[in-house]
């Protein structure tokens, strides 16, 4: 089994189009040809993970943070950095990391894997992706209308929640009129033609219409079949930051902030003043999403846990909402069984292992 086939089963979950801006996820270093030998799973890619990969003959490492996010202008090995990036690259280990993309997931995300671990119900993203959607709309001559829209609808179109395979379907009468040259599927050379046809409006992910496209365009029977593509406002639920769900029953907030300390292995919890009166709506956001409070607080929440929270933003919750900080690496750690869960499942015969080196770089006293 080649190294992309494995990528490109982790880019089926977390699309590489869904990661932010300022994120480098993706193969980082290595030939994504080359046949996998083992894939060792870890947060962050250090010195240590990537000797531990050459200790077990593991030519992929697949991490949650790049450990390259700029630009390097020299290999000379000064920094950390330097130092692994060579060191993978010498033992011909491929490095790959699903960041943000990962992290922005509903299904099978970062925080959907922390909303797991506290239990919560009714998960939804807290701020959702928008500018993401596209809706596509096509004119197919009625005879051929069904099997035109299953195909863009079978290739990823109309999704919109929890439902699938959504569109909308108008009758109407086309014309045209073909030229010398032309080959036709109705009408003659040279004669304006009136087709009954039906116009099909779907809507998509961005990163995905090229896929949707070319399924309709194998579909339709037109030499050149008439089409629209839309960018939409309209925000999209199944990819964003964070997460937010609820409690199955309401919880003392000091009660459930120590299940948080055991659950996370947290060696501190730092937070603002907690209420009298029980919590129930949770939000959650792995590393730093300070950035979610307002969101947090318009949705209702509780409480927001998170990580990277600086002394003025604490400032920024309002009680009885509590801000609460758990640790970068703590928020994060079960990204770890996320990828083990999902490799594991899909190549059942294919050797994955979880790193044993502790890359938090915080220690507590």
């Amino acid at each position: 089994m080649k190294i992309s086939e494995i990528t490109s089963f982790i880019e089926s979950v977390a699309p590489l189009a869904m990661q932010e801006s300022y994120d480098n996820a993706g193969l980082i270093a290595g030939n994504r040809d080359a046949e996998a030998t083992g894939a060792l799973i870890c947060l962050d890619v250090t010195e240590e993970v990537v000797d531990e990969a050459i200790s077990l003959g593991y030519n992929l490492i697949v991490a949650h943070h790049p450990f390259v996010f700029g630009g390097l202008k020299k290999f000379s090995g000064d920094s950390p950095v330097e130092r692994t990036l060579v060191e993978a690259i010498k033992n011909d280990i491929a490095v790959y990391a699903a960041h943000t993309n990962l992290d922005n997931m509903l299904t099978n995300g970062v925080n959907s894997k922390i909303a797991s671990k506290l239990g919560l119900t009714d998960t939804r993203i807290l701020a959702p992706m928008s500018g993401n959607l596209r809706k596509i709309v096509v004119f197919a001559p009625a005879s051929h209308a069904e099997t035109v829209r299953n195909a863009m609808l079978d290739a990823g179109a109309g999704h919109i929640g929890n439902y699938s395979h959504c569109s909308y379907n108008l009758q109407g009468q086309g014309t045209f009129k073909a030229s010398n040259g032309c080959k036709p599927f109705v009408g003659e050379i040279g004669k304006m033609h009136f087709e009954d046809e039906t116009r099909i409006e779907t809507i998509a992910p961005a990163h995905t219409v090229g896929k949707i496209v070319s399924a309709m365009l194998a579909a339709h029977p037109y030499e050149e079949p008439a089409f629209d593509i839309y960018p939409l406002d309209n925000s999209f639920g199944q990819a964003g930051s964070g997460i937010i769900g609820t409690l199955p029953e309401p919880e003392d907030a000091a009660a459930f902030l120590q299940k948080v300390k055991k659950i996370f292995g947290c060696g501190v919890i730092r937070h603002t003043r907690l209420p009298e009166s029980p919590i129930q709506t949770v939000a959650v956001c792995g590393g730093a999403g300070s950035f979610l409070i307002g969101d947090a607080m318009r949705a209702g929440a509780d409480i927001l846990l998170t990580a990277d929270i600086k002394y003025h933003q604490f400032f920024d919750a309002r009680y009885p909402f509590v801000l609460a900080d758990i640790g970068h690496y703590e928020s994060e750690q079960f990204t770890k069984e996320l990828f083990y869960e999902l490799l594991t499942g899909k190549f059942s015969n294919f050797a994955v292992r979880l790193t044993k080196v502790n890359t938090n770089p915080i220690k507590y006293v």
